[in-house]
């Protein structure tokens, strides 16, 4: 259903920062970019490796706002190893925990996933129903 979405943030460089880093364990990475510096539609495309972005962070600077609670974008990992890898990586580069790795049995017996919320606050979940 849906084609692609993005998220506007305050700091393009931290942002792609945090994004380049969770990103690589889900073998998502930038498919295009616009980091004209000075430019305030600065953006990046993210994706499969040749193909299309499916995510875009566009610079918005102080108008960069996150949607409330009950919102949220999940994407999808390989195996349980990714999430983890994920988790870590996005904690690393700035992310906050909103849910750390694990089963969800009440989404699914197999619902294997980490909750993240991004340096501007938007709030992320890497999923994969694959077993161990």
């Amino acid at each position: 259903m849906l084609h692609h979405i993005s998220f506007g943030v305050s700091d393009i460089e931290k942002a792609a920062a945090f994004y380049d880093a969770a990103f690589a364990p889900l073998a998502y990475v930038r498919v295009w970019e616009d980091l004209t510096a000075g430019d305030p539609d600065q953006a990046i495309g993210y994706g499969p490796a040749g193909g299309g972005d499916k995510f875009a962070i566009k610079l918005r600077g102080k108008e960069a706002r996150a949607p409330g609670s009950g919102f949220h974008l999940a994407f999808a990992a390989p195996n349980q190893e990714a999430v983890l890898s994920f988790y870590e990586a996005a904690l690393a580069h700035g992310g906050t925990d909103n849910g750390p790795p694990g089963l969800r049995p009440h989404y699914g017996p197999d619902y294997f996933a980490a909750f993240v919320i991004d340096p501007d606050g938007h709030r992320i979940e890497v999923v994969t129903k694959a077993s161990p």
